[in-house]
């Protein structure tokens, strides 16, 4: 039995890099997976759904369990119906990786209010977002009697924990999500969740 067998996971940002190798190795080890991913490229522009495709139609090719999904996580709606997506599609949810973020790195005197709001918005809001509906989703299932065993994570950064030169706007968003991981942890525990962030490294996309 794989250490993920039989639970489903919603994966933001999983059409490439980091989110991608979430999603396919959590299918790796028996999970069924939401592959959350507007196909945006690095700045936030432009949509295409061929990034999570690509993740779904090669988690399939090993026989794993997967479905697509569009939607801007930084959208409160649309965050609902992606945690909607994993239990109209797989009957359940246990496990939300909010992975999703964009880069607009500028040195502070030169950043414009859209690179700054772009930023904080797909990494603060598209974490909260997601969250806020699983959450409420678990609350529910809690109150309703039934034993939630579920699991948030959350994608920080060095660059929120240490700083880093041209990323105010990426930084303070790590940071952000760091602060909100810490709180929603405590108010989450009494429903079966627990919430953690990492705080990976990477050379390339």
């Amino acid at each position: 039995m794989q250490i993920c067998e039989g639970r489903v996971c919603v994966v933001t940002g999983a059409g490439r890099g980091i989110g991608r190798g979430h999603a396919i190795e959590l299918a790796r080890q028996g999970a069924r997976v939401v592959v959350n991913d507007l196909g945006a490229d690095v700045d936030g522009e432009g949509t295409s759904s061929g990034p999570a495709e690509e993740v779904v139609e090669e988690i399939h090719g090993f026989g794993g369990e997967a479905v697509a999904n569009g939607e801007d996580v930084s959208d409160f709606e649309g965050a609902h119906r992606l945690i909607n997506c994993a239990l109209d599609t797989f009957g359940g949810l246990d496990v939300l990786v909010n992975n999703a973020g964009i880069l607009r790195d500028r040195m502070l005197v030169n950043m414009s209010i859209e690179e700054w709001d772009a930023v904080v918005r797909v990494h603060l809001r598209g974490t909260f977002a997601p969250t806020r509906w699983a959450a409420g989703y678990w609350r529910d299932r809690s109150k309703a009697g039934d034993v939630n065993d579920a699991r948030i994570i959350n994608t920080s950064s060095s660059s929120g924990i240490y700083g880093n030169i041209g990323q105010t706007n990426y930084g303070a968003a790590k940071a952000g999500i760091a602060a909100f991981t810490i709180i929603a942890a405590k108010e989450l525990a009494r429903y079966g969740v627990t919430v953690n962030a990492l705080a990976p490294g990477a050379r390339t996309r």
